[in-house]
């Protein structure tokens, strides 16, 4: 076959559980059940940090954090393998969020219309992005934290929000609509194109326009119960963090140690709102391809970047390394290519996704890239192998305070964090536990298995550093 087009659709911080076509019936999200249906689900896909930079430079240069020196959000990075697709004759064209740093890093790209967070509060603060710009040319003025924070019920509302200016001025609104504007009207380049589309949402706040929200409200949503065990177990470092988010209000959320049912209920009805706002700019944006000629050879890829906690295991957003966080839907769609309906049920990191790219469009990856191409798990499953384990981490920041570095190990039914200078950590038996509320790092029941899992990850690390040793910290 030809280069294929492809096109990446990245969310940021969908859990895997918000895609009705993956088994979560209480979800309205049509269009990505059109790809699930059509394509192929990756159903243990988990990224190699937390949080929103770390996790994207590893995708877009297939190294591990400790290898990129990517540790946290504002960590600079501006390299990518897009440079790559443009040189083997890409058009490579960015719409919406990358998550580089500085914000305006060229990245490879030909084009960028760059959006980045909603309430961009830390670093790069004052990046005037293309959202802000129209925001401007209406003579509006973005809802954002100082005007949050003005609310009587700022507090209270753990970071859910109505949106009430236009509807098109929502950031997944304008990105998804920026999208669908730039292939209606650019002409159709005779390069194959690679397009990559990121939605600010569902990060918080959590702030759809209110009828997105409403019919969530009405359902009855599957919210865990948190447990005095699950609770009581959790390591220092995370115990600390809780108290630190009830402290602060990062990205317009205040934590809430107790929070009430209605509270937590109103927080996930208006994040699944926001899932369901993307999931109608994600049809439109498929009509606009299908409508250009796109779709004749094409690869769509949606994905997200992360997880988050909401308010399960009494935890606020990411920097936490439970399933939730870690575990993300990532569906390949390529008729022709990939059989529809297929999952594969193997492990795999988020940041295997861009060599597969690379794969697909007949680039050679560098030895010492760490990612490794999913071409045979989508296109020829039999053949497959899976990883045996799965590696995050991630480094101290403004949230995660108690230690220098977190760092987990997975396999099928094993799990296990810890925590440099910290004698706690966590071991969960994922089999018997799928729930993650048992932790069992001082049961000396499973030492061996504590054990087994800290060689591996002590042999990933050697392995890594081997393996990487042709990658240049100047390629940040």
């Amino acid at each position: 076959m030809s280069k294929p087009n492809v096109i990446l659709i990245i969310t940021d911080q969908q859990r895997y559980d918000t895609i009705n076509g993956l088994g979560y019936p209480f979800m309205d999200t049509p269009n990505l059940d059109r790809l699930v249906r059509e394509g192929a689900a990756l159903e243990n896909c988990f990224i190699t940090a937390p949080s929103c930079a770390p996790a994207r430079a590893s995708l877009f240069t297939g190294v591990y954090p400790h290898t990129s020196g990517i540790f946290k959000n504002a960590d600079r990075w501006t390299k990518t393998w897009v440079e790559d697709l443009k040189t083997h004759g890409y058009y490579c064209v960015n719409v919406g969020k990358m998550h580089t740093s500085p914000f305006d890093a060229p990245a490879g790209f030909h084009e960028r219309y760059i959006v980045e967070n909603k309430d961009r509060f830390l670093e790069g603060r004052w990046y005037l992005d293309e959202w802000d710009k129209a925001l401007a040319a209406r003579g509006l003025v973005k809802q954002q934290r100082e005007l949050y924070r003005q609310r009587d019920d700022y507090r209270e509302s753990l970071g859910a929000f109505d949106w009430e200016l236009q509807e098109d001025m929502h950031a997944d609104a304008f990105v998804g609509n920026l999208a669908t504007w730039w292939l209606r009207t650019k002409p159709k380049p005779d390069e194959p194109l690679f397009l990559q589309i990121g939605f600010p949402g569902p990060h918080p706040p959590y702030d759809p326009p209110r009828r997105y929200a409403e019919p969530y409200m009405k359902k009855d949503l599957p919210i865990k119960t948190v447990t005095s065990a699950d609770l009581d177990g959790q390591p220092e470092v995370f115990r600390q963090m809780r108290e630190h988010n009830c402290e602060v209000d990062h990205d317009s959320v205040v934590h809430q140690a107790n929070p009430t049912a209605e509270q937590r209920k109103r927080q996930r009805a208006y994040y699944l709102g926001n899932v369901t706002l993307i999931d109608e700019k994600v049809g439109e944006i498929l009509q606009a391809l299908e409508k250009k000629g796109y779709l004749d050879d094409a690869v769509v890829i949606f994905t997200s970047d992360h997880g988050d906690c909401l308010t399960d295991h009494g935890h606020s957003q990411k920097w936490t390394m439970y399933d939730t966080v870690t575990r993300v839907p990532a569906i390949v769609w390529s008729p022709g290519r990939i059989e529809g309906g297929s999952r594969w049920p193997g492990l795999c990191q988020w940041m295997d996704l861009g060599a597969t790219i690379l794969d697909l469009a007949g680039i050679e990856r560098p030895e010492w890239m760490e990612a490794e191409s999913l071409v045979k798990p989508l296109c020829r499953p039999g053949e497959a192998q899976a990883r045996e384990f799965v590696f995050a981490e991630h480094g101290r920041d403004g949230i995660l305070q108690g230690t220098e570095m977190m760092t987990m190990v997975r396999d099928c039914r094993w799990k296990l964090v810890s925590f440099i200078d910290h004698s706690d950590g966590q071991l969960f038996d994922l089999e018997n536990d799928p729930g993650e509320e048992r932790n069992l790092w001082d049961d000396p029941d499973f030492s061996e298995e504590r054990e087994r899992l800290s060689r591996a990850l002590l042999d990933w690390l050697l392995r890594s550093n081997y393996r990487s040793r042709g990658w240049k910290a100047g390629n940040r």
